[in-house]
């Protein structure tokens, strides 16, 4: 067997055997003063797969911090065989201003890796991340929320028509996988065409902790890393009942939008089975004078519900996806609800 490798990065090398937390240089304020990220490495004496866990590329979306904080600094990394590369909070900026977006002319830190490093400031500090931190991996999990106002149900986002990244996905064992290969920029998306397959894990909302979702990711977590063999275990989870909804192979998806404006009443929560014609929400008026019933178009989970009860005609209101027979019975005996 191979002997175990040091991390390297600008400035600084992890030998074997060594944990090294790091504040990295990505870019300057005004002033002209660093503009750091916090990473932590843990590099086993055992050699094994390098792997990236990364939260916060938005920087209002907190749940995968506290993810990747738990498993780099409340794990026992004794039997560990690899290396783990946390980097809890990729954007820094956002962060410290509790935004969403880059302060910095407000874009968008995930419509812009691999990065250049002569090109905007957004580019600029993805090219430091995703050279140092995303490309020495073998594979990555990239942690995000919904945006402000909506949540999600625990779910991976993955191309799953690339088998290396089909592996990844199902060992996060997940209840529901939303194919598709990502938008142009995004993390996982430029990390897997670089050769490091990665997945996008969603959960919650913006701007909070959520243990009952925390929870579940590190299980997920412990799974990836058992069916990888840097854990020591058999680990690998199975969550009772999967579905994988693949638009190319005619599954239906989609975000159900308010038909007028006003306040909504949600009659479901996020994670919730809805059959065809159910009545998930009604819009009223100030004066509940007049109302709106939004109905689901199909049988399917709800995997995301607004949050802010406020709309305007057009805004999203919850995302819909279909289950086969055979998954919504799963599904059914899950909840406790009538079979059909």
């Amino acid at each position: 067997m191979a002997d175990a490798e040091a991390f390297t990065y600008s400035g600084g090398v992890v030998s074997p055997g060594e944990t090294v937390n790091i504040r990295h240089p990505i870019s300057e304020t005004y002033f002209g003063d660093p503009i750091r990220i916090p990473v932590t490495v843990i590099n086993s004496e055992r050699p094994g797969p390098t792997v990236f866990l990364s939260a916060a590329v938005h920087g209002d979306e907190l749940n995968g911090i506290e993810v990747v904080r738990e498993v780099a600094h409340e794990w026992n990394h004794d039997k560990l065989a690899g290396t783990l590369v946390c980097l809890p909070v990729l954007n820094a900026p956002g962060f410290m201003a509790q935004e969403r977006y880059l302060p910095i002319y407000d874009r968008d830190l995930n419509r812009s890796f691999p990065g250049n490093r002569e090109s905007t400031s957004a580019k600029r500090m993805a090219a430091r991340i995703f050279e140092e931190f995303v490309e020495p991996c073998d594979f990555g999990i990239d942690f995000h929320t919904s945006t402000r106002g909506r949540t999600n149900m625990l779910h991976v986002r993955a191309e799953m028509a690339d088998p290396e990244v089909a592996r990844l996905a199902k060992a996060f064992a997940s209840n529901v996988v939303i194919a598709g290969e990502g938008p142009d920029g995004a993390l996982r998306k430029e990390a897997t065409a670089a050769g490091v397959p990665t997945i996008t894990v969603e959960m919650g909302e913006a701007h909070r902790f959520q243990r009952a979702l925390i929870d579940s990711a590190l299980d997920g977590v412990e799974s990836v890393l058992a069916e990888y063999d840097l854990l020591p275990t058999e680990t690998v989870h199975w969550p009772g009942w999967r579905t994988v909804i693949d638009g190319e192979n005619g599954d239906e998806k989609t975000w159900l939008r308010a038909g007028a404006g006003g306040l909504v009443d949600m009659h479901y929560e996020q994670g919730s089975l809805v059959y065809e014609d159910d009545h998930i929400c009604t819009i009223t008026n100030p004066f509940k004078a007049e109302s709106e019933a939004l109905r689901a178009p199909f049988t399917g989970l709800l995997v995301g519900v607004l949050e802010n009860p406020l709309v305007y005609p057009g805004n999203p209101i919850c995302h819909l996806v279909e289950l086969d027979a055979k998954t919504r019975r799963a599904v059914e005996r899950t909840q406790g609800m009538r079979e059909s």
